[in-house]
């Protein structure tokens, strides 16, 4: 087993909080609440004193004010570093809906997909196993009938065998009957993003959603001069701390770039996402989706 960089009870730091909070003062004077600041505070500093998470960023917003505040360690090995507002975080599967969700939403607003069409429509190899029925609506909403994740063993690496690995998946239920969250669904959908736009998922989605909202502490395979503000994850037993390096094992086997995981972000850039959506697609007059 790998050994913890942060905790001995969490195999990975809790990234960061977002909340959106609409408790507004009788006189007006403030969006927030005293009291409830206080609650949230207290509830993040017991789970830092009970080891649950080694820190946090928490951020709230609401009437054009925003609550920002830092809570513990973003590291505690090799050396202990406070945690920042800016800390960048490797976001796991909220690359499954700040990715590869608005991605696929983009291609189908413009008719490059369609929500019920057939994945083999976009991969004919998919079909492979008696998949032909799964549609993009079933990878989407987790009733694809596909198993959770794609087996470590045998050994395997590399993007395109990652592909190749979830093409010849069977099913273990018939598309649309049952809900079962896979990280293969995903997977097959950032594979679909590329071959339909032409350009891989973080290109894509760096161009179309990212670099118009102004999200710039977010994207896939961060560069080298970010590694200070990553927060850590994990210590491997040859003793690589990854930093900057996505802690999903089947991510990291493809190279840092998938559908399920991969991504990383600020607090900040998070917020700017969500506010988007709030905002029926559109922010500071970017409009990303239609209304």
């Amino acid at each position: 087993m790998t050994k913890p960089v942060m905790f001995a009870k969490r195999r990975a730091v809790l990234g960061f909080l977002l909340a959106l909070v609409v408790a507004v003062s009788a006189d007006g004077r403030s969006a927030f609440r005293a009291e409830k600041l206080a609650e949230m505070d207290s509830a993040i500093n017991a789970a830092i004193s009970d080891a649950k998470c080694p820190g946090g960023v928490l951020w709230l917003e609401h009437g054009g004010e925003i609550y920002r505040k830092a809570f513990g360690q973003r590291a505690v090995e090799p050396e202990a570093e406070a945690m920042t507002e800016d800390t960048i975080f490797d976001a796991a599967s909220l690359t499954k809906v700040v990715a590869t969700t608005p991605s696929v939403m983009l291609l189908i607003e413009r008719g490059k997909v369609q929500l019920d069409a057939p994945v083999t429509n976009y991969i004919p190899e998919f079909a492979a196993n008696g998949k032909e029925a799964v549609t993009i609506r079933h990878l989407l909403t987790h009733t694809s009938g596909l198993r959770p994740g794609i087996p470590a063993k045998p050994d395997w690496s590399g993007y395109d065998e990652g592909i190749r690995l979830a093409c010849a998946e069977k099913l273990v239920t018939a598309p649309g009957t049952a809900f079962k969250y896979s990280d293969i669904n995903f997977i097959t959908l950032g594979e679909i993003v590329r071959r339909v736009s032409g350009v891989p998922l973080n290109e894509f989605v760096a161009r179309e959603i990212y670099a118009p909202l102004g999200m710039t502490n977010s994207g896939f395979l961060p560069p080298a001069e970010k590694l200070p503000r990553i927060a850590p994850t994990e210590k491997l037993n040859s003793g690589e701390v990854l930093r900057g390096k996505v802690h999903d094992p089947t991510a990291r086997r493809m190279g840092g770039l998938a559908g399920h995981a991969g991504l990383f972000l600020t607090a900040s850039d998070l917020a700017c996402y969500a506010r988007m959506y709030l905002n029926a697609g559109e922010l500071d007059g970017v409009r990303i989706f239609k209304p």
